[in-house]
């Protein structure tokens, strides 16, 4: 008995001990987290309670190279709900539904369906009023986000140059994707305190502002890119064709000043799209060019030294046979005997290949890479074709003559119109541009300055003599240009589809100083004919005759005064 007396209080110190070290420590640590390592529950807090919530920051705006709007980004109201905590509000399902114009039946199969989801998206884009409107409702779990939509002033007029973007502001098609960082802003952050339930209960702080899009000045006027729209479109119902473009280029600077499409599509509604209408057609279908490109196979032999425009070529009687190929000329040539001139006055496939044989293949071929045709031609633009300019080790005269009145080689509107630009810029190359441009680029002569000036002049010649090319002309003033027609190849084989052409028309003006390029395309025109002369002219005639009017040209071309003053006398003074 008297040892187990002893040995208690031994026991009793060990306990009282042992609680006293773990009291301790207890309190040591409620020290450290309190005062020595108080981060740590600072941070344990933050995680269950601080949020970071985006600020949204809008793209930059598009605009024309006067300024006009073309792109601006409209805030809108997003609502996003969370069907584990509208689980038990099953009551007001109907009521939100009413309000966002759903039906209640499908509403309430989605949040049944998504019961253990914390995010759904209710409806996005509505206008801030709308989304306000639902808000205040109070339904449990539904709350609202600020966001930005692209809005498109122009619509369909711009569609294919300016493209859209996607429900997250991401660029799509067109220069809304080829310049996406750079329209793209940067989101911001903004701090808050949250409850358990995701309800919003303090505004903390801004950590980081939004930083918008910055703005992109395009190439193209407004004005000219209604007035090609418009007469393209009447071109395309006139003639009940299947599609068209329409490319307006500045030759100075390389800038494009309009790019239409037919058919378009608005992007402000995306359920009437379809993806042939998304087509920008004139930089994406490439097409055999015919005898548009006529007039580089002629700089090409003038290029040469061995001939000069006064030299004759005899094209009778009007075809011409080649192993198994004959070649022939469409239309009665003005006699049996033509010069160069007359060569492109009456698109003489006969005379054209003559030429070609004596210069050879590899000549054309040289100076249509260096006009870009089968080039790609920088823009950097999405979906952008570059063609085939094809290029034999040995050239056999039935390549040279398709590829000398152009068959056998591919292109695009875009790359057509670079082509004609440099024959008006005195033979020089500028590159193309679908951005402003605020200084001139500096040119590469790609052709002899005497030997564009040559076809300057025989291409005003095919548009003014007897029988040129009258549809194309243009009052008050001198212009250039040749027609062309091309069967279409048929697709996935060999050969051409039966009665399926494209129209073409390509030129520039005025004379006096040439300034601005013109093609015109037009794809399988179903009435009155199909040839360029009288389907195509006649569209870069009004188109032509618009601009040089909108962009303030003088006139080159204006009758005598006598003659002005009899034309104007009968309409004052005369009746009937």
């Amino acid at each position: 008995m008297k040892l187990e007396g002893a040995l208690y209080p031994w026991r009793f110190r060990v306990v009282i001990g042992l609680l006293a070290l773990m009291v301790g420590a207890i309190c040591w640590r409620i020290i450290d987290l309190q005062v020595v390592d108080r981060d740590f529950l600072k941070g344990q807090g933050d995680a269950r309670s601080l949020r970071h919530i985006p600020i949204p920051a809008h793209r930059g705006l598009i605009t024309d190279r006067n300024g006009e709007p073309l792109a601006v980004s409209t805030p809108v109201t997003t609502l996003w709900a969370n069907p584990k905590e509208m689980q038990a509000s099953k009551e007001r399902w109907p009521q939100l539904a009413a309000a966002l114009g759903q039906p209640p039946q499908q509403l309430i199969e989605r949040l049944t369906q998504q019961a253990n989801k914390e995010f759904i998206y209710l409806v996005r884009g509505l206008t801030p009023e709308q989304g306000q409107h639902v808000l205040d409702l109070k339904v449990p779990g539904v709350y609202g986000l600020e966001e930005f939509r692209r809005f498109y002033p122009a619509g369909d007029v711009t569609a294919h140059m300016v493209g859209f973007t996607d429900l997250d502001d991401h660029g799509r098609e067109g220069v809304e994707l080829a310049y996406d960082e750079w329209l793209a802003g940067v989101p911001g952050k903004r701090q808050v305190i949250k409850d358990r339930r995701g309800r919003l209960i303090k505004d903390i702080q801004v950590t980081k502002n939004a930083k918008a899009g910055k703005t992109l000045a395009l190439s193209i006027d407004l004005r000219l890119q209604y007035l090609a729209t418009r007469e393209l479109r009447n071109a395309i119902a006139e003639q009940d064709a299947k599609a068209g473009s329409l490319v307006i280029m500045d030759v100075k600077t390389g800038e494009v000043l309009a790019m239409v499409n037919q058919p378009t599509y608005n992007p402000n509604n995306r359920r009437s799209m379809f993806p042939a209408a998304m087509r920008n057609r004139a930089i994406i279908d490439v097409f055999e060019p015919g005898s548009t490109v006529k007039p580089i196979s002629m700089s090409a032999a003038l290029q040469s030294g061995r001939w000069k425009p006064t030299d004759k070529v005899e094209v009778y009687p009007g075809s011409l046979q080649i192993g198994r190929y004959t070649i022939k000329d469409v239309s009665r040539s003005e006699g049996p005997i033509l010069d160069l001139t007359g060569i492109l006055i009456n698109s003489s496939n006969v005379g054209m290949s003559k030429i070609a044989f004596d210069i050879g293949g590899e000549a054309i071929y040289r100076v249509m890479s260096q006009v870009g045709l089968g080039q790609y031609t920088g823009l950097g633009f999405p979906g952008e074709r570059v063609g085939n300019l094809p290029n034999h080790r040995e050239w056999r005269k039935a390549e040279t003559a398709t590829l000398s009145y152009g068959y056998g080689v591919s292109v695009t509107a875009l790359q057509l119109v670079h082509a004609y630009a440099a024959l008006a810029n005195d033979g020089k190359m500028v590159p193309l541009s679908i951005l402003k441009v605020d200084k001139a680029p500096e040119a590469v002569q790609a052709i002899p300055k005497e030997t564009a000036e040559t076809v300057q002049g025989m291409l005003q010649q095919v548009i003014e003599a007897p029988r040129g090319v009258f549809r194309a002309q243009v009052p008050f003033y001198h212009v250039a240009g040749k027609s062309g027609t091309a069967r279409k190849a048929t697709v996935g084989s060999k050969g051409y589809t039966e009665n399926a052409y494209r129209s073409l028309f390509a030129g520039f003006g005025p004379m006096s100083d040439p300034r601005y390029a013109i093609v015109v395309v037009i794809d399988e025109p179903g009435k009155g004919g199909y040839f360029g002369g009288l389907v195509s002219a006649p569209v870069f005639s009004k188109v032509m005759s618009g601009t040089l009017r909108l962009m303030n040209v003088p006139p080159d071309n204006l009758p005598p005064p006598s003659t002005q003053q009899a034309t104007v006398a009968p309409a004052n003074g005369g009746r009937g």
